[in-house]
């Protein structure tokens, strides 16, 4: 999908590089020809009215709402569902399943810690997409439909701390897993095109997305 007129040249930049690594994973695995191929991380301090960057989002990519407890989590993924529902966007909630169910989220998205609850989830609900972070270390289980792993490049937020990946690791990583993977942690419109060649099945962004598509 071609965005059309109104988007930024970063929005632009964005989707044609997530779009592009969908496009050629799925040429290798049919499995990455029916994800997202642009992932939106909301995060409680840097996305304050996530549904707004939603609601901005082309058709095909998908939001993943991490409320981490948040005492508004219902209203808020409310909003989301509300921004999403009829523009053929996905949502996918962080680890909360009940928050999930109440919402009418299309999956789940669990932190590596969770990763052993994905056989259990994918028998009570085989219909959703199930994410996991993923570090590249162990073997993650084959019940999910993709994994994200990070920093890529020098991020913000919780990867602060953690050295970035390079690009070289990060192609080496996904050529080792068994499950289409998206890159995470410092994709911005400048360098999400030096991930073609990485075998990615598209690209994810907290601050990078939400500043794109205002």
């Amino acid at each position: 999908m071609i965005l059309p007129a109104g988007y930024s040249d970063d929005a632009r930049a964005l989707w044609n590089a997530a779009t592009a690594l969908n496009r050629a994973a799925a040429a290798v695995s049919p499995a990455a020809a029916a994800l997202p191929p642009m992932l939106f991380f909301t995060d409680p301090d840097r996305t304050l009215r996530p549904w707004e960057t939603a609601a901005r989002l082309p058709a095909g990519s998908a939001v993943i709402y991490r409320a981490f407890g948040a005492s508004d989590a219902v209203d808020t993924g409310h909003r989301l569902r509300e921004a999403t529902a009829d523009r053929r966007v996905k949502l996918l909630v962080g680890l909360d399943p009940d928050l999930a169910e109440a919402i009418d989220a299309d999956g789940l998205h669990l932190p590596e810690s969770a990763v052993e609850q994905a056989v259990r989830i994918r028998s009570d609900r085989p219909d959703w997409i199930l994410t996991a972070a993923w570090h590249g270390l162990s073997p993650p289980p084959e019940d999910l439909n993709a994994l994200i792993l990070s920093p890529v490049f020098p991020a913000g937020g919780a990867s602060a701390g953690k050295p970035a990946l390079g690009v070289t690791a990060f192609e080496q990583h996904v050529k080792a897993a068994r499950l289409p993977v998206y890159a995470l942690g410092g994709v911005t419109p400048d360098n999400a095109a030096t991930l073609a060649r990485t075998r990615a099945c598209g690209l994810s962004a907290v601050s990078a997305i939400q500043s794109a598509f205002r």
